[in-house]
């Protein structure tokens, strides 16, 4: 018998609260700035038939990927699963994104019966490998990038396995750190845990699971609904990368999406065949940046649940890009090529749902830096979250400013300066907006970044960089124009080296500063379009000068 539409309405709201708790205890327990500054981590309900419940609007590329971490922990444990058991997973080859997005999944029983999932997935600062900071744009395996963790059992029926725990953390640079992200992360799913449970005690367990579906069912009809008015056709979209990092350059991802009544079929086989570096995605991976894609797409009122995605098709073809033969290194596919798959896919949707399609967002250009803090003589790992790029604009209006990425959707944040230069031997002499960055457009991109940064280190460090971005800007779409590309330098000692996306073992000596100007976001309509009074906005704003806009190369 089916739930009132009440009962329905009240209960999806109810899963989506546990999982925004969820998203709360981590932010105010974890160790890393990584985390409880720039929020690098998702948190998600799953029913105990491995679907989707519900997600916190958190990294969208992080939640898409899950369905195949749930199903590889209960295909290997079978019937070995039991209340107080908590697992982990972070292998890309077996349900994850990548080595650095560590993932907790918690079953919650009723009785003797497993009926839901509590999962956080969360980036750690560091996860072991050939490199510091948890990317290594040398790699040319995956067993260069980090520890792989297929699923294992890290609780037995309530008891820790401490022996398995000192074996994790002893295979990390900073074991004190990684335990304390950890413990976050499983109080984070413990927390998902009571409240299901509760939930579970107001509305009884059958009601409760026959709502849930229900509610996935209720979410497909939406996405259905609105797909049901776009074009039909066949329309197809590329996206370029920068380069792989080991001299392959113009690393292209193709879609051709078949629009047909309310469904799609995503054909990505004739993308590039896989290359050496870690721009390779796995599949599940892959199958996240489509899921992406086509929830950017739709009706924002939409949930974002298991229902929402039934209406896509995928096709990939092993050996490429989108889904590599082990063990290609991956590390960097949860930014690219993520998010070029999601750009390929909406470009070519552009003609079939016009008024819907965005202009590209900024790739990612981070830098990972490790030395001696002189202060407390203490060794330290620092990411890059700040100076981010511009978000793409869309129908609804100009991008936003410095909102990061696109598989992020400005969902990953940059931290406090003040904690930053606190607990760092950082300086901050500039952060602020970068004019005439974005692409010009009826709407504009999101103007990006200028950061000064001066180290304060009295010892050499070491840095890496994992992006892309400085050759392909982000992209103008229906007449909008490019936004500008990336340009990161490195200032020491008189001399000025220009940074690349992907380098490993970069000295940084004491005192040296990082110059950084991040990308513009891609402008959306005919420039000529664009109003009087926005463009007036824009220069008191500073977000254009009086100076010719000019491209760099």
């Amino acid at each position: 018998m089916a739930s009132d539409p009440i009962t329905v309405s009240v209960i999806q709201h109810r899963l989506e609260s546990i999982v925004q708790e969820m998203g709360e205890a981590m932010l105010r327990t974890a160790y890393s700035q990584i985390l409880n500054s720039s929020r690098d981590f998702s948190t998600a309900v799953f029913d105990g038939r491995g679907r989707l419940a519900a997600q916190a609007e958190h990294v969208p590329i992080h939640v898409g990927a899950l369905p195949w971490a749930v199903s590889s922990v209960a295909e290997f444990f079978k019937d070995r699963i039991a209340p107080g058991d908590l697992f982990l997973l972070n292998d890309p080859y077996h349900g994850n994104n990548h080595l650095p997005d560590l993932t907790v999944l918690l079953p919650v029983f009723v009785g003797d019966r497993p009926v839901f999932w509590s999962i956080n997935r969360a980036h750690q600062h560091d996860i072991g490998g050939a490199t510091h900071g948890a990317y290594n744009p040398g790699a040319t395996e995956i067993w260069q990038e980090g520890i792989r963790i297929t699923p294992l059992k890290l609780y037995d029926r309530g008891v820790l396995r401490d022996d398995v725990l000192q074996m994790v953390a002893t295979n990390v640079r900073h074991p004190r750190d990684f335990q304390g992200d950890l413990r976050a992360m499983m109080g984070s799913a413990r927390i998902g845990e009571r409240r299901l449970l509760k939930l579970v005690d107001d509305y009884g367990l059958e009601t409760v699971l026959e709502t849930i579906g229900e509610i996935l069912d209720g979410a497909e009809r939406q996405a259905r609904e609105c797909i049901r008015g776009w074009k039909d056709g066949v329309f197809k979209g590329e996206a370029i990368l920068d380069d792989d990092g080991h001299g392959i350059n113009d690393v292209h991802i193709r879609a051709t999406v078949t629009k047909k009544g309310d469904s799609l079929t995503v054909d990505l086989t004739d993308s590039h065949d896989q290359v050496i570096g870690f721009v390779n995605s796995a599949f599940p991976n892959t199958m996240s940046a489509v899921h992406m894609a086509l929830a950017y797409l739709i009706d924002p009122r939409t949930p974002k649940n298991e229902g929402t995605f039934r209406p896509v098709t995928v096709k990939a073809r092993q050996g490429t890009v989108v889904w590599p033969y082990p063990p290609a290194p991956v590390t960097l596919s949860t930014n690219h090529c993520a998010q070029e798959i999601a750009e390929a896919m909406i470009k070519a949707l552009a003609k079939s749902c016009p008024d819907r399609v965005l202009a590209g967002w900024s790739r990612r250009f981070r830098i990972a830096i490790s030395g001696t803090n002189p202060r407390s003589k203490r060794k330290f790992i620092w990411h890059l979250f700040h100076a981010r790029g511009g978000g793409g604009a869309s129908s609804a209006g100009d991008g936003w400013e410095t909102a990061g990425e696109g598989q992020a959707a400005g969902g990953i944040k940059f931290g406090s300066i003040e904690v930053a230069e606190t607990r760092f031997p950082l300086f901050f002499k500039r952060h602020e907006f970068r004019p005439d960055s974005a692409g010009d457009g009826r709407y504009r991109g999101g103007v990006g970044s200028v950061l000064e940064l001066r180290m304060e280190t009295t010892e050499p460090a070491l840095g890496n960089t994992a992006g892309d971005g400085v050759r392909y800007p982000a992209y103008g779409v229906l007449g909008g124009k490019d936004g500008l590309p990336h340009r990161y330098r490195m200032l020491s000692r008189g001399k000025t080296r220009v940074l690349k996306t992907k380098e490993v073992g970069i000295p940084i000596p004491p005192g040296a500063v990082f110059l950084v100007e991040s990308m513009g976001g891609g402008g959306y309509g005919p420039p000529a379009r664009r109003s009087t009074e926005a463009r007036a906005a824009d220069r008191v704003n500073g977000f254009v000068s009086a100076k010719p806009r000019r491209a760099r190369v």
